[in-house]
Parts: C-alpha cells; sequence; structure tokens
C-alpha cells in the first residue's frame, strides 16, 4: 500500500496546486490532502459544468470542499457543441478533456497556479482512457497513479481521514452511458441522470447505471442489491421508476453493474471483426 506521506511531501513540493475536481472519491481525496498539507489558501479545486456532470454529484463537490475549507471556482465547459464529441466516438473523452483542460489550465495559471493535478488513479493506467493523453498534452500531472495508488487505497486513506466520499461509488459522465457511435444530446443525458435519481430515490445503494439504447434502458446494479431489486416483488418498482424517465422498455443485467460495460463491448466487437 502506497504511503500517504508520499503525496504530502509531492504536493509540498509543488507548494501550490489547482485541482480539476469533480467531487468523486479521487478527487476530493486529492483535495483534502493538499488542504492539509498546503493550506487552503494554496489549493484552487476547479469544476467543469456541463450538462454531462451529474447535478448530485456538484451538491456533493461543493459540500466535501466546503467541509475542507477550499473555495470552489466553477468553469463552464461546451463540448457537446463539438461535433467530434458530440458523435460519440470510441475516444468521446479525449475531446471532453481536450475542452475542459482547454478551459481550466489558463485559469488556473493566470491566478499562480503552474501545477494541476487531476485524480486519476493507479487502477485508471489499465482501463482504455483516451482522456489521459488530453491530460499529458495540457500538462495535468497525476499524483495518485504516479505514486501509485488504487481506487481501494484511496477509499481506505479517505475513510480514515472522515471524508463521506469515502464509500461513494464512483460516477463517471453521463455521457458514459450512452454506446459509442450514439450521439451525445443533452436530452438523453437528461433521461439518463432522471432515470437513475429515481432509483436512488427508490433507496438502491451502492453502483449504479442506466445505460441508454434508445427507447430501451439497461439497468446495472452491484452485486449487493442485484438479488434484491431482480425479486417479483421489487422489480416492478425499478421499472417504473425508469419508465417515469421517458424509457418505454426496462431490462435489469443479470451479469450486474460491470465497471467500463460499454469499452468492454467495444473492445469485443473488436475481436469479432
Amino acid at each position: 500500500m502506497p504511503n500517504e506521506q508520499d503525496l504530502i511531501d509531492w504536493l509540498r513540493d509543488r507548494k501550490r496546486v489547482a485541482i480539476g475536481y469533480s467531487g468523486g472519491v479521487d478527487s476530493a481525496y486529492l483535495a483534502a490532502v493538499a488542504a492539509a498539507a498546503l493550506g487552503p489558501a494554496n489549493v484552487l479545486p476547479i469544476i467543469g459544468r456541463s450538462a454531462s456532470y451529474p447535478d448530485v454529484q456538484w451538491k456533493t463537490a461543493r459540500d466535501v470542499a466546503e467541509g475542507l475549507g477550499l473555495s470552489v471556482l466553477e468553469v463552464d465547459t461546451d463540448e457537446l457543441n463539438d461535433p467530434r464529441y458530440a458523435a460519440n466516438p470510441s475516444n468521446r473523452c479525449y475531446f471532453c478533456k481536450t475542452e475542459l483542460w482547454t478551459r481550466l489550465a489558463p485559469v488556473a495559471r493566470e491566478r499562480g497556479f503552474d501545477t494541476i493535478c487531476d485524480g486519476t488513479n493507479a487502477d485508471d493506467v489499465h482501463d482504455y482512457r483516451p482522456g489521459a493523453q488530453a491530460a499529458r498534452e495540457h500538462g495535468i500531472l497525476s499524483p495518485l497513479a504516479e505514486l501509485g495508488f488504487s481506487k481501494d487505497n484511496i477509499r481506505e486513506y479517505s475513510r480514515a481521514r472522515g471524508l463521506p466520499t469515502w464509500q461513494q461509488p464512483s460516477s463517471p459522465c453521463l455521457s458514459s452511458r450512452i454506446p459509442y457511435g450514439t450521439p451525445v444530446t443533452v436530452g438523453r443525458l437528461r433521461q439518463v441522470e432522471a432515470a437513475e435519481a429515481a432509483l436512488r430515490d427508490l433507496g438502491i445503494r451502492g453502483d449504479l447505471r442506466v445505460r441508454h439504447f434508445g427507447e430501451r434502458a439497461r439497468v446495472e446494479l452491484a452485486g449487493s442489491e442485484l438479488a434484491q431489486w431482480s425479486s417479483p416483488e421489487r422489480r416492478g418498482s425499478v421499472e417504473r421508476a425508469v419508465r417515469a424517465a421517458g424509457y418505454s422498455e426496462v431490462e435489469i443485467d443479470p451479469r450486474g453493474f460491470r465497471s467500463g460495460a460499454l469499452n468492454l463491448e467495444l473492445a469485443q466487437l473488436g475481436r469479432r471483426v
């Protein structure tokens, strides 16, 4: 397990850091350690706001930052108006992160923050992450990945620090619920967001995804939740909640939640070609 002191030393060597901040498990932990190591005045968490960023995560991000004594800077991003992004190719994240860092990096540097970080962790480097190339092109550093912090390590250290995000489910952008090749639109993003919010309101916990396939929604639930919500007694409430968001067909995936499921399907398709 990596030593947290190594991260503290890394941050202190840079003196002031800006963080691409989503309020997720990784960026919240990085912000917490930075605030403690450098003082809140020397840490600038920046949120890129767009339709692909879930509203519930935005609220969590602000609450966590406030608890750390940090002032969040919000910058609007406009990736949906980039036709390369909206077309939803398999490297969609590259165009998203290019838009993000093109807007965030100059803002940070204008405020005297020459070191800009993201929350990429050591597990991420083994997945298909086209957005990482955009980060490198803009000089964004990833100390958690560099120092070998896995998601499990980050959760453990977050718990020790009393961060409310330590057991928060992973929540990538809403566009990740839309299959590659299906255009990303504000309407589709809002539909996915509404369906997932309705399922949370039912009391579903843990990892959750509503995958968008036109009129059909495929619901992925954490293993600990799958059996009970697939039961005849509860399945109907799941289907009604998702239909209320505008879907006419609802499928509960018997395989349960799978991180990067659409990437896995893309890889399988590649093997068949």
